[in-house]
């Protein structure tokens, strides 16, 4: 059947949380890496339109990418990862969410580069990137954490994998951390432009520490530094009504 669910994986080694205001449910390891706030805000920052195709490089358990093909229900996704246990995962959580028809995981090492994939180019191509290539730039995460925490790589392999999977006019959007944006700049544009830059800060009076980069591949455009999107209010306890608009799927990171 092709929209039979499989049966779920025992506790405690998986819970099932329910993203997107409940339009998502997502199976993911309780110890190992787990979609938060950067996927949520990766998912609000796709904009293909109907009949596009995108890839995401490094999709995990799904959550960017599932939250991706909810809120772009005319396009077709494609997740990269390669992880066993995670591909497993995202493969159940596609077919739990129904989204078989338009969504499809690949096992596959992003580092190796695009072409080791076999797949014609995409419309867009969406990254939420391993943070650092320096492990001794922080304590070591723990070890079913690692390799979505450290790339082998560096970010270099990451945006080379980006810029080849798209094809020209294409766009790439990335999520990170935001003292990396010189070198995300740097290490595309060779080959794109029309850069479009929206900071993610945790109030409104402190630096970002997230920024959230789309590109165009061949893009001539001047850079566009966006307004910051600000997560949380001083006064409350929860997320900023504009973080929440995105989180329930209200709204969408919008690029004017």
């Amino acid at each position: 059947m092709p929209n039979e669910i499989p049966a779920p994986i025992s506790p405690p080694s998986v819970t099932e949380d329910a993203v997107l205001d409940g339009r998502v449910r997502l199976r993911q390891p309780v110890a190992g890496y787990r979609a938060g706030m950067d996927a949520a805000l990766l998912a609000a920052a796709c904009d293909a339109k109907a009949g596009e195709r995108v890839i995401e490089a490094g999709c995990g358990v799904g959550g960017a990418l599932l939250a991706a093909a909810v809120r772009r229900p005319g396009a077709r996704f494609v997740g990269v990862e390669r992880d066993p246990l995670a591909v497993d995962l995202a493969r159940g959580n596609t077919a739990l969410n129904a989204l078989q028809d338009r969504v499809e995981i690949v096992g596959g090492d992003v580092e190796r580069g695009f072409r080791a994939l076999d797949l014609p180019v995409f419309d867009a191509v969406m990254s939420n990137p391993p943070f650092f290539d320096d492990p001794g730039a922080l304590r070591a995460p723990a070890p079913e954490k690692s390799g979505a925490w450290m790339a082998d790589g560096g970010l270099a392999a990451w945006i080379a994998f980006c810029l080849k999977a798209v094809r020209e006019g294409g766009t790439i959007t990335l999520i990170h951390r935001a003292d990396r944006l010189a070198d995300i700049l740097a290490l595309l544009a060779p080959k794109a432009g029309s850069f479009r830059i929206r900071p993610v800060a945790p109030f409104a009076d402190v630096p970002a520490k997230r920024v959230i980069v789309r590109a165009i591949k061949t893009g001539k455009a001047p850079l566009v530094l966006l307004p910051p999107l600000v997560l949380h209010d001083r006064e409350g306890t929860g997320h900023s009504v504009a973080a929440e608009a995105i989180l329930r799927g209200d709204a969408a990171l919008g690029w004017g």
